[in-house]
């Protein structure tokens, strides 16, 4: 039966690999953006626009903590830690 099923299914091979490669890009956009070395650059950047004045302090604050909020979202996953979205 194996053999059969690797027949039948052999002309989903492109999309099995097309869909593999998606979540391994996915998988490494998300470590990228969950690298505390990141998270620590972007925080840095808003200060430094808050303090060029290109930012207002509600701006800062929200943006702040939408990376704060990134930052505390348990690994692997893309909702927002109150399990809205």
């Amino acid at each position: 039966m194996g053999l059969l099923s690797s027949i039948l299914t052999l002309p989903l091979a492109p999309v099995r690999g097309v869909i593999w490669l998606g979540q391994i890009i996915q998988d490494e956009v998300e470590r990228q953006q969950n690298d505390p070395a990141t998270m620590r650059r972007e925080l840095e950047e808003i200060d430094e626009a808050a303090a060029a004045g290109q930012l207002s302090e509600e701006e800062r604050a929200q943006a702040q903590q939408a990376v704060l909020d990134r930052m505390m979202r348990p690994s692997g996953g893309t909702a927002p830690p109150d399990g809205k979205g």
